[in-house]
């Protein structure tokens, strides 16, 4: 939120100056400093992790491609790898098994099927984007579980540890460019939630082998949150109109005007985009890091429309709030960086295709809206902010605070459908392009389904940190 005017005050040599009101938020500290610093990879082990699966892996792939295997027990297979994150080892080899089992299914066949075979069957098929219908939950008799296969041919813990030590590296050289960059000097105002933000990064990007995807968008997150806290809980409203100009402009020589506790960020926001345009300029894709940009720059528009709402004390309508609030969700932002660091995989046609604003982009911001608002909105009344999704549904439509809740959750639900369509085969661009979004929504679920997870970690995201990062697993 935007700070009130200024107060006007008297230095001890009798000249005047402005004494700024600001919008300070009571945040929780950061709950890891010492254990982050004391974070070690180590890189043998990692090393021999990497080989260790490698026979196994072999074997799992003739597995998963056996043309003899009975099909109940390929799909046990298939969602065995899929729930120990191994799924991306394999992905053609599952892609190519799934389409040919689905087009060989016989629905009569489910008439005698066990419970078990039948929510394998359609939990498999749905996750793929196969649309196999709801009515195959009839009949049920008695089948067996083809996670004992996955265990049989392939060590999980190998690739668990190998993909622990991998998210230990990348969060210790996350840790250090936090620290290089002096966020903590810089903006002593801001969330200091440094592994909270890596979750993000993770989440998007599970496979091993978007190491540096991960880390470029950790990168972009913490940009997002630091802009997200000068414009909510810092920020006057001249000043943010004046980093606003500056953002927009995204030039060097316009530094000199923006207020001096700005200036140092503004500076990290241009040379790390600077920098990411370098390694992808040699690859003639400029193209994503330009979309990403812009991104940033509809965010600081977004959050500066909600800023003079503020100042100005105006509750907008919860359409005009809407509207804004699909910016503000920071999911463009989130999304246009994620595919700004895919690969090759991302063409022109992938970014008009995002362009073009699909429904499952569109679903998943307003999912990001509307689950953020309802789980904080309480915590920003204190600050007598009421620009969220809850406060102008009252106002709109005339209800009080519990129905609005209600009925918001209830958007979510209709969100969470259009997401889930939007999956289905056949799809508009490919899975692996479509996971991001999808990832999104769901880390968006486990931050903000029952509270404020981010805000306020200690309530369940530090039992995630520590058993992603700091406990070691028990060796046998």
């Amino acid at each position: 939120m935007a700070a009130n005017e200024s107060n006007t005050t008297l230095k001890e040599n009798g000249k005047t100056s402005t004494d700024p009101v600001r919008p300070v938020a009571n945040f929780p500290p950061p709950i890891w400093d010492d254990r982050l610093l004391s974070l070690t990879v180590d890189y043998l082990e990692l090393e021999a992790y990497a080989k260790a699966i490698d026979e196994p892996k072999e074997e799992l792939r003739r597995l998963i491609i056996n043309v003899n295997m009975d099909s109940n027990a390929k799909l046990c297979l298939i969602n065995s790898v899929y729930r120990l994150g191994l799924r991306y080892m394999f992905r053609e080899e599952i892609e190519c098994q799934l389409d040919k089992l689905f087009k060989e299914l016989n629905m009569e066949d489910y008439d005698q099927a066990d419970l078990h075979t039948v929510s394998t069957n359609f939990q498999v098929f749905r996750q793929h984007g196969y649309n196999l219908s709801c009515d195959v939950f009839n009949k049920f008799k008695d089948h067996s579980s083809g996670e004992a296969c996955v265990e049989e041919f392939f060590s999980s813990r190998d690739a668990y540890c190998r993909s622990k030590q991998l998210h230990k590296e990348e969060l210790c050289i996350f840790t250090k460019w936090i620290k290089d960059m002096e966020f903590k000097t810089i903006t002593p105002y801001v969330r200091d939630r440094i592994p909270e933000v890596y979750l993000w990064a993770i989440a998007i990007f599970s496979d091993p082998d978007y190491s540096q995807s991960r880390i470029v968008l950790a990168k972009m997150v913490q940009l997002i949150l630091v802009l997200d806290d000068i414009y909510d809980a810092y920020g006057t409203i001249e000043e943010l109109r004046i980093l606003t100009s500056a953002i927009n402009s995204w030039e060097i020589n316009v530094m000199e005007q923006l207020p001096e506790y700005i200036k140092p960020l503004y500076n990290i926001l241009l040379n790390e985009l600077t920098e990411v345009q370098k390694q992808l300029s040699t690859e003639g894709r400029t193209d994503r890091v330009d979309a990403s940009k812009q991104a940033f720059q509809e965010l600081a528009g977004g959050y500066l429309q909600e800023a003079e709402w503020r100042y100005r004390r105006h509750v907008p309508s919860f359409e005009e709030y809407l509207r804004n609030g699909l910016i503000t969700s920071t999911y463009d932002v989130f999304t246009k960086s994620s595919l700004m660091v895919m690969g090759d995989i991302v063409s022109e046609q992938t970014l008009a295709w995002y362009e073009s604003r699909p429904n499952i982009g569109e679903a998943t911001k307003l999912l990001g809206r509307l689950y953020n608002d309802i789980t904080t909105f309480q915590f920003e009344g204190e600050r007598s902010q009421q620009v969220e999704s809850v406060h102008t549904y009252m106002k709109t439509f005339g209800v009080p605070e519990n129905v609005a809740v209600h009925e918001l959750k209830q958007m979510i639900e209709n969100e969470w459908k259009d997401i889930n369509k939007g999956c289905l085969k056949p799809t508009e661009v490919s899975m692996e392009l479509l996971a991001p979004i999808l990832n999104l929504a769901r880390m968006t679920d486990t931050i903000y389904k029952y509270d404020d997870r981010f805000t306020f970690p200690e309530k369940t995201i530090v039992e995630y940190v520590t058993l992603l990062f700091m406990d070691s697993v028990p060796k046998y």
